[in-house]
């Protein structure tokens, strides 16, 4: 950012802003597809763990030269914990039902979470949701449940549900919730200290979870796509996404910034493509074409001041 003549900062351009969201959702997107890919030779449990490990030291050198580095006491640790929780939680479901359905459908379950987030603010903040939020969460919902069904109401009527959809949307459930709780629980430190300590907290629970099948897990077996994509995902969709977000948010709000998620269903579509010259069923097409207007309702909408950690 450019300085003025007193001294002040110059705020970025719109066109860049928006532009480095769109490159902060394509990342995002992107994780679906690369947690597909290596699902299959970890388990999630111990991938969750070797990514956020992997995500604290390479996060940690930055907020030690910038913010300082010291215990931030039992209290500070126990909140961290709480939002670490809820994010241990999205993560570990995520990675369990990418075994089971695919990226698209993880992608358009995913576009729930703003709507249902706002719902949680309502309840735990006392935040008005705002026509606009809900209007996105309606055709947030009606696209994700035309993309998962296929657009047979036969199949929505009886509730036919991939077993993989129903455990993303338990963890989208969880993700909904790390917002609300961010903002709750926060007392004016650093973002990125709080971040840092998210991930710490996060590894030691994922340390629990995964103690019993460490010894199990054939660390020679495993290809090298897996730890590459495992060092994609801490370094990439954690920790590049976390600074743009981060960024954004300054100048667009928290509101206009997690709308982007609307946006991760056509861009699975598109790096699904690329990858595998595949494409979606026709009407998972229609679904996704009812979700895009939800992100320029929100746009549009009355930003509501709140701090945002991204760690997708």
């Amino acid at each position: 950012m450019r300085l003025l003549a007193n001294g002040a900062h110059r705020a970025p351009s719109l066109g860049l802003l928006h532009g480095a969201m769109l490159l902060s959702a394509f990342l995002v997107s992107t994780s679906f597809t690369v947690g597909k890919a290596i699902t299959p030779f970890m388990d999630p449990a111990a991938l969750t763990l070797i990514r956020f490990l992997l995500a604290t030291l390479l996060f940690a050198p930055y907020v030690r030269r910038t913010f300082g580095l010291s215990f931030p006491g039992v209290a500070a640790l126990l909140r961290y914990s709480l939002i670490s929780a809820a994010l241990v939680g999205f993560f570990w479901l995520m990675f369990q039902s990418l075994r089971i359905t695919n990226p698209l459908n993880t992608g358009v379950i995913f576009t729930t979470v703003p709507g249902i987030s706002g719902l949680y603010s309502w309840f735990l903040l006392r935040e008005r949701l705002g026509g606009y939020r809900i209007a996105a969460l309606i055709l947030a919902m009606v696209g994700a449940l035309w993309v998962i069904f296929e657009g047979d109401m036969d199949r929505l009527l009886r509730m036919q549900l991939n077993s993989g959809d129903l455990l993303f949307f338990g963890g989208c459930l969880l993700m909904a919730l790390y917002m609300p709780l961010v903002k709750l629980l926060h007392r004016g430190e650093p973002m990125a200290v709080m971040t840092l300590w998210v991930l710490v907290t996060g590894s030691a629970w994922l340390l629990l979870l995964a103690a019993v099948k460490l010894p199990s897990v054939p660390w020679t077996a495993i290809p090298a796509k897996v730890w590459l994509g495992i060092a994609y995902l801490a370094l990439f969709t954690t920790i590049v996404t976390f600074f743009i977000s981060q960024w954004a948010t300054l100048h667009l709000g928290p509101t206009r910034v997690m709308a982007y998620s609307y946006l991760y269903p056509p861009l699975i579509v598109l790096i699904e493509w690329v990858l595998h010259r595949s494409l979606p069923h026709l009407a998972s097409l229609v679904g996704i074409v009812i979700i895009l207007p939800a992100m320029f309702i929100v746009q549009r909408g009355k930003t509501i001041s709140s701090p945002t950690v991204n760690t997708h």
